[in-house]
């Protein structure tokens, strides 16, 4: 295993990745960088299986190309639940009230849904399921979450997506007023790219 495609376009979320897994070892590559232009409709019910379905997809396209043979495919699926939502917007989260509107909107629609609710029923939680296609034809895939509550108003510029009305109780501020680094310790996506990356490093001590 000598790469890694990560399937997405985002460039925010490549440069979280890229720290996390940085001293790898293997070059990691987004799906635009690694010149894969499909896109894989995801229609599993869970986080997980929408991950497994972009990483097997990817990863067929990907072992076309003789460059990318000894190559790990990973995807993410990941998202808000709310509780007092019935876990809304959950696998909707990038689509939810339309895949082009923007997270000001989706955020303010959240905060107005919520309007009047008490602290206690406010609780929400970030998920990530992290899938690898491994060059061996076989995959895995594990979960980070992030457990929190949804604010009152937006806050914060560091972060994107739904950070900014993501509040945490114990750091008094939202995900979006942390500091890279802090996000990445204590994040949904940072804790499944760990335990993936553990897998992918067992992987390569046994070849």
């Amino acid at each position: 295993m000598e790469k890694i495609i990560f399937a997405t376009g985002n460039e925010h979320k490549m440069v979280e990745i890229r720290m996390i897994l940085d001293g790898l070892g293997m070059e990691i590559l987004s799906q635009k960088e690694a010149g894969i232009g499909a896109d894989i409709v995801e229609d599993g019910q869970t986080f997980e299986e929408n991950a497994l379905i972009k990483a097997r997809g990817i990863a067929k396209i990907a072992a076309e190309n003789p460059q990318y043979k000894n190559t790990v495919v990973l995807a993410d699926d990941s998202g808000l639940e709310i509780d007092y939502l019935g876990k809304e917007p959950g696998i909707y989260s990038a689509r939810y009230l339309g895949e082009d509107t923007s997270y000001d909107i989706k955020n303010q629609a959240l905060l107005d849904r919520l309007e009047g609710v008490p602290e206690e029923k406010r609780t929400a939680r970030f998920v990530c399921a992290i899938a690898a296609a491994f060059p061996d034809g076989t995959s895995e895939v594990v979960r980070g979450t992030m457990e929190g509550a949804i604010g009152h108003e937006t806050a914060g510029e560091n972060g994107f997506g739904y950070d900014p009305i993501f509040f945490l109780p114990e750091y008094g501020c939202t995900s979006a007023e942390l500091s890279p680094e802090k996000k990445n310790e204590l994040s949904h996506r940072g804790e499944g790219l760990r335990k993936m990356r553990e897998i992918i490093e067992k992987r390569k001590v046994q070849r």
